[in-house]
């Protein structure tokens, strides 16, 4: 990484004063929280001992810097600079934060990077005397993966009023609880979750930075990156029904076999989503029902999920999967269902923030995405942007998910030198009416 590292030297932010925390510092001191005997990489879902860790760690961090902490009826972390004057407390805030769970034998910046970033921000601004004009907040989303209760960005989703309350809570996990159950377990009181429009008008812009899922910025050797979109997805589960029966009396003509419905649908994905040019279509998951070596299954449930710039590609791409499958099952004997866990179309950031962040941080390329964000659900509704930070593997939901210490520290810089900017500035510069 040499070569990259020189090209790179000039454009790069200035790193964090000496003496005082970093972005890897800060990581280190969490990376025994979560680790995955079995997958590698981490498994911090959410409400688990891991992530109960990480949140007590944030909180001893957050009142480390006298920041002032509360927790939301859904679960979300704030974290606020106490306001002196001259700041407008009635004024809309800049906030920035991310997440600490994790899909399972994760990576260990997936979330944790935005967090401990925005922690070194604070200590940033302070070392340079910025005094904010507006408030100013850190944030922590839970449920951001959707690795329990199957709803990725759910803490977000919760806030913004965007999921029925009712759905929520009713959601549940591999062992078959409820997220209500879950959630009063945990300290939340569910019948309270949902819609916070209190909250939500708190928020002017939100700046949300993350490590890069992709190899955008490996190519434009740099650093970091600005956020223009994130690709329109979703998860459907696709259920198949056949007959179970045994594994050594059942003769092969005589079977309903889900399994190979199901081993043939994968493909299937596969091959639609090839069929269309920038399409995304995943078959992460599969659980077969009852999961015995010598049991011909009785049910096999396929989580697919579908991506697309193009909100009617994804559509066609699903639905073509589905017609598929039908066929499929129907030759094998059995049934299939489809059913859809959550969708969120196509998100633009909004152009003049981003347009600002660009000035602000001159040579940081504007990248897409096609990994969801909790910045895209709040994005219909406060002004949003997103950081990137380089990622040298491209590679992300997996241990071998990375980024250099330099790059980690110039990204923390980066984000204070946009949060910077916003703080000092008017309210009317980058607040933006709800929809």
């Amino acid at each position: 990484m040499t070569e990259t590292r020189e090209a790179d030297a000039a454009a790069a932010p200035a790193l964090p004063v000496a003496g005082g925390d970093t972005v890897t510092g800060l990581l280190a001191e969490i990376a025994a929280i979560g680790v995955d005997r079995v997958r590698g990489g981490y498994s911090r879902p959410v409400f688990s001992s891991a992530e109960h860790d990480l949140r007590a760690w944030y909180l001893a961090q957050a009142s480390k810097r006298g920041l002032q902490v509360d927790t939301d009826r859904n679960g979300v972390i704030w974290a606020w600079w106490p306001g002196e004057p001259p700041v407008d407390t009635s004024a809309p805030a800049v906030v920035t934060g991310s997440h600490l769970d994790s899909v399972p034998g994760g990576g260990a910046f997936d979330g944790p990077l935005g967090v401990a970033s925005a922690l070194v921000a604070v200590d940033l601004l302070r070392a340079r005397g910025v005094r904010p004009v507006r408030p100013f907040a850190l944030t922590v989303f839970p449920e951001e993966e959707g690795s329990r209760f199957g709803v990725a960005c759910l803490g977000s989703r919760l806030l913004a009023g965007t999921i029925d309350p009712d759905r929520a809570r009713s959601l549940t996990d591999l062992n078959g609880d409820s997220f209500a159950e879950v959630a009063a377990r945990n300290g939340l009181d569910p019948r309270f979750v949902g819609a916070d429009p209190e909250a939500l008008a708190r928020i002017g812009t939100f700046v949300e930075l993350h490590v890069e899922q992709g190899r955008g910025l490996i190519d434009a050797h740099q650093p970091v990156g600005i956020g223009s979109a994130v690709l329109g997805h979703g998860r459907w589960k696709l259920s198949i029904s056949g007959e179970g029966n045994h594994a050594g009396t059942t003769l092969m003509a005589d079977r309903k076999d889900p399994m190979v419905a199901a081993a043939r649908l994968v493909v299937l994905v596969r091959d639609t989503a090839r069929a269309h040019p920038r399409a995304r279509a995943t078959v992460g998951r599969l659980q077969p029902v009852p999961g015995g070596t010598n049991v011909i299954a009785s049910r096999v449930d396929l989580w697919l999920d579908a991506r697309h710039m193009d909100d009617a590609v994804t559509a066609s791409v699903v639905a073509e999967i589905h017609a598929g499958a039908e066929l499929i099952a129907a030759e094998e004997g059995c049934t299939v269902t489809l059913t859809e866990e959550s969708l969120s179309a196509t998100v633009h950031f909004d152009p003049a923030l981003r347009d600002r962040l660009a000035t602000v941080l001159p040579g940081a390329p504007v990248l897409d995405t096609g990994a969801g964000h909790d910045a895209a659900i709040l994005s219909g509704f406060v002004s949003t942007a997103m950081l990137f930070v380089r990622n040298p593997s491209g590679i992300s939901h997996s241990p071998e998910e990375y980024v250099e210490d330099s790059d980690a520290e110039a990204g923390a810089a980066a984000l204070a030198d946009a949060l910077e900017a916003l703080l000092i500035s008017p309210v009317t510069d980058t607040a933006r009416e709800t929809v």
